[in-house]
């Protein structure tokens, strides 16, 4: 893994601990850690996340995410990516609605990518409509 791709990891990690609104204790532990083991703890750009100087947003988060895994990410790289996610979320011995709706959503990723790409297109035509739907009758009923 290249030292980039560390350095995202550990800044969704990051996101990850932040998206119930607060980091935990045992999860600031763990991203220190876990910064120092993959020898990213000194990268400018992880200091203010690590230091807690700025919170994330979940929608940073999530950009994070797609980020790391690109268009098509592999199920490898959808479980390495869940399990790094576990790890943290499970330190604290307590999983927020918001961390559970997190990994369910990898997971679907997950289930998606080891599909052939002609189904995935498929289902991710249908996702669209279904969202295209949604926003029209959110934007209708306003």
């Amino acid at each position: 893994m290249t030292a980039e791709a560390k350095v995202t990891l550990l800044k969704i990690l990051v996101g990850v601990a932040w998206i119930d609104g607060k980091m935990q204790l045992e999860e600031r532990e763990y991203l220190h850690q876990v910064a120092q083991e993959t020898g990213v703890a000194n990268a400018p750009e992880l200091q203010p996340l690590l230091h807690e100087f700025v919170s994330v947003a979940p929608g940073e988060c999530y950009r994070w995410i797609q980020e790391y895994l690109g268009d098509r990410p592999t199920s490898a790289e959808c479980r390495q990516l869940i399990q790094a996610i576990a790890a943290l979320i499970f330190k604290d011995g307590n999983v927020a609605s918001e961390e559970s709706k997190l990994l369910a959503n990898l997971q679907l990723l997950d289930s998606m990518a080891s599909l052939p790409e002609e189904r995935q297109n498929a289902v991710l035509s249908t996702i669209h409509k279904l969202y295209t739907q949604w926003i029209d009758a959110k934007n209708n009923s306003s």
